[in-house]
């Protein structure tokens, strides 16, 4: 359900919005240009060349870009640097994050070691499907296959999304996990469905994807950090609010093909729903989605079900990909909004 809850346009619309590199060459302002043959016969006005002066100065994108380049630092540190701050974002979000909502712990004395290894499982699972779909996404947009997906209509990109990725996951859940070879299949089919509606967003410039990672990182892992650390089924209540919430994102993420151009303000407010209400629904899946882990765990402990990391991994997937594209889009809003 990674495409019901995502809209059609999102990723073009977050191409669009973020600047673009212009190659328009600066000429210097010491080299005057040569006088015309009119001009020795009638003196110019100082007032009109001043003002003609300062129209194209308004009127030149790369001018202005220029000077309010020159204006700002470009100084960002040194690699070493640029690591530290983003491991202190991440463990001061785990931190906050967890003094915050997790003031109840569990009282079993810690996660016992069968259901640490079980998340464990899951997590390098999850962190193995999305490296899976970044390394196709790239591969597809270096084949060209990003240009052919944005020519085509949105409808027929959502009913293809729709089939392929729903239809490749209800599979991979369906198949037993004895059978190892064709449920593993299945999955990298589902990757790569998602890979291939994702790639367009190797347009953009690899700085804002990985700044992107990282905040999706550090806000699914200081998420599940509450959650595997909390009592016992404490978040699985969730589940019914979490899918209305779902539900509404994906209404809000459907207006944009039935609701005309003219109806802006009704654009805008269901732009932010889809974009900030999405945060905040997946954030509260990664939390329902962890606790179910653990108690998928147990259950497989006692035989109750047979242990499946595969099916588990999924969700975590479908949780940082939409948290990713929205922290995308964020991201790609500010810095338009920079220039």
């Amino acid at each position: 359900m990674a495409f019901v809850i995502r809209r059609p346009f999102a990723l073009t619309s977050t191409i669009k919005q973020l600047p673009k590199s212009t190659s328009t060459p600066l000429r210097a302002f010491h080299t005057a240009p040569k006088a015309s043959a009119s001009s020795n016969l009638r003196p110019a006005s100082p007032i009109s060349t001043f003002a003609k002066a300062r129209n194209a100065f308004r009127k030149s994108p790369a001018l202005a870009r220029f000077y309010n380049n020159t204006a700002i630092p470009t100084s960002t540190g040194t690699l070493g640097q640029r690591l530290l701050y983003g491991a202190a974002i991440i463990g001061g979000t785990v931190v906050a994050t967890n003094a915050i909502f997790n003031r109840e712990t569990r009282e079993d004395g810690g996660m016992p070691p069968y259901e640490r290894n079980f998340l464990n499982d899951t997590f390098m699972h999850t962190g193995l499907g999305v490296g899976m779909i970044g390394v196709a996404a790239q591969a597809l947009h270096r084949s060209g296959w990003s240009f052919r997906l944005m020519s085509m209509n949105p409808w027929l990109v959502l009913g293809v999304g729709l089939v392929g990725s729903i239809g490749s996951m209800m599979a991979t859940r369906a198949t037993d996990p004895d059978n190892y070879v064709q449920k593993y299949v299945l999955w990298s089919t589902f990757n790569l469905a998602q890979a291939a509606i994702l790639s367009p967003l190797m347009f953009l410039q690899p700085a804002l994807l990985a700044r992107a990672g990282l905040y999706t990182v550090a806000m699914m892992g200081s998420i599940a950090f509450v959650g595997a650390t909390a009592k016992q089924e404490k978040y699985l209540y969730l589940g019914g609010p979490l899918l209305a919430g779902v539900a509404i994102v994906a209404v809000s993420g459907f207006a944009p093909l039935v609701l005309p151009a003219t109806a802006a303000r009704t654009l805008m407010w269901t732009e932010r729903v889809w974009l900030y209400g999405g945060l905040a629904v997946f954030g509260g899946f990664t939390l329902y989605d962890t606790q179910k882990v653990l108690q998928h765990a147990r259950m497989a402990q006692q035989g109750l079900v047979k242990r499946d990391i595969v099916n588990e991994s999924i969700s975590l997937e479908l949780d940082f990909l939409n948290i990713f594209i929205r922290m995308v889009q964020i991201l790609g809003m500010q810095k338009s909004a920079r220039r």
